[in-house]
């Protein structure tokens, strides 16, 4: 079994740990994918981004695909039901720099799945494969496909579908072995994911309740997948992917959650402007907080703050013990390449929610 901080590739793209930050609607943020890498994902993922709303450019705009230096390996993540328009997708967005696209046949939100997108292409190999040949043929950068199990309960369809998009030309297949139906409820079964592992030659990364280090080897061990996918296990706690990683298992005292929440809340309006930063933040106070001392009370004043510098103060005022740690944090970014120079993808990110 490999080391979780080993080296592995995706078509010729060197990942440098065995930890895959997972694509999360309202979340994949630039902010969140730079924390990740920082915190050893060795491949951090966009948001799923829709082909319609890249090739018209008239979807409600919920962000803007901002790709930085310090980011990369970075595979955005595309959806869609036309062929043509996720070929065309593919390309503007290896574009704008990113080292691996990957498409979504995973999202189980009915606004995707009545389109004929996300996890309901798993039922309908023809198009499927269609969409995915076409992305493929595209692009001269690795394609991968992050898949359910299928549609209902019991469905067998990833495992089906699987060799056929290996004998497209698809370098990577991530299996989140839950149904759509199920959503997140009930268990990931990962015996469908060593099945997986046995029908197909490329790298399989494993997705679903991937918690610690020990899990996470368990996993890769049971099932010979090359990685593991981490999604809600590191929202507001990004030293998940260190003790994935490293195996250390050392938790970050009250006042290195409190600047590491500070960090994040400024790069976030760095990247998303003051106003809608304020919206955009309060799920993560929740996701930071929770388990500290005092964290209900304070919890319910930073998210009722109307701004995120009187969140800030707020959480500084609570706990001093974390400016040092702030200033220092700030000095490391101001070493970061200039955020001007970064690329921008400038059209709208999909509102939909993720799979």
């Amino acid at each position: 079994m490999a080391q979780l901080s080993s080296p592995w590739y995706i078509g010729d793209v060197e990942i440098p740990s065995r930890i895959v930050l997972a694509p999360m609607a309202g979340v994949s943020v630039q902010a969140f994918r730079r924390q990740g890498r920082r915190f050893g994902a060795g491949l951090v993922c966009s948001e799923m981004v829709s082909s319609c709303g890249l090739s018209y450019g008239n979807e409600r705009t919920l962000g803007y695909l901002r790709i930085a230096r310090d980011e990369h390996p970075l595979a955005v993540q595309i959806f869609g039901s036309e062929p043509e328009r996720m070929a065309e997708a593919a390309q503007m967005v290896v574009a704008a720099g990113a080292d691996i696209v990957d498409i979504n046949f995973g999202c189980p939100v009915r606004k995707v799945t009545k389109t004929g997108a996300g996890a309901s292409a798993l039922e309908d190999h023809d198009l499927a494969c269609a969409l995915a040949g076409a992305v493929v043929d595209a692009v001269d950068v690795p394609v991968t496909v992050k898949m359910r199990r299928g549609v209902r309960n019991g469905s067998l369809a990833a495992l089906e579908l699987g060799p056929k998009l290996e004998a497209l030309g698809v370098a990577s297949l991530t299996l989140h072995p839950r149904s759509a139906q199920q959503m997140y409820t009930g268990t990931a079964d990962h015996t469908l994911t060593a099945e997986l592992v046995r029908r197909v030659s490329v790298p399989v990364i494993a997705s679903g309740d991937i918690g610690d280090h020990a899990g996470a080897e368990r996993v890769l061990d049971e099932t010979g997948a090359a990685a593991v996918m981490v999604g809600r296990g590191a929202q507001g706690r990004p030293w998940t992917l260190r003790e994935l990683s490293e195996g250390s298992e050392q938790a970050p005292d009250r006042a290195e959650v409190v600047a590491e929440l500070v960090r994040f809340m400024r790069e976030v309006v760095r990247e998303m402007g003051e106003e809608r930063s304020v919206g955009f933040l309060r799920k993560f106070y929740g996701w930071y907080l929770r388990g500290l001392e005092g964290a209900k009370e304070l919890r319910v004043q930073v998210t009722q703050a109307p701004s995120v510098e009187l969140a800030e103060a707020m959480l500084l005022d609570a706990c001093p013990e974390a400016l040092p740690l702030v200033a220092d944090a700030e000095r490391e970014t101001a070493l970061l390449p200039d955020s001007d120079s970064d690329r921008l993808l400038d059209l709208p990110i999909s509102i939909y929610g993720g799979g």
